[in-house]
């Protein structure tokens, strides 16, 4: 079983489709992950629906990181493929605060 799906059992916040997660090596303060429920490699291969539901839960990541922690601004990060840093195989995007 992959780390993310066996993860998502302690997420923070969920929709049908996808899960959030606090990063656990974070960048920055508040360094979230929104990770899809179904086990695929890349974003490239979410669903209509399942980039819907990552959209809505990068909502509220940036709701809670905004009343903890105040960033001045975001990356929003996906890496696809190992050549691109992706080191977990199990597609996820990053939300990363600015300070």
């Amino acid at each position: 079983m992959c780390l993310f799906c066996d993860l998502a059992k302690n997420c923070v916040a969920e929709n049908e489709l996808c899960y959030m997660l606090y990063d656990k090596f974070p960048v920055s303060d508040g360094h979230s992950l929104i990770i899809p429920k179904r086990h695929m490699e890349t974003v490239f291969e979410m669903t209509s629906a399942e980039w819907a539901a990552a959209g809505d839960l990068i909502k509220v990541a940036k709701q809670e990181i905004e009343k903890k922690y105040r960033p001045v601004g975001y990356n929003i990060k996906v890496n696809c493929g190992k050549a691109a840093g992706q080191e977990i195989m199990h597609a996820h995007i990053h939300l990363i605060p600015k300070y």
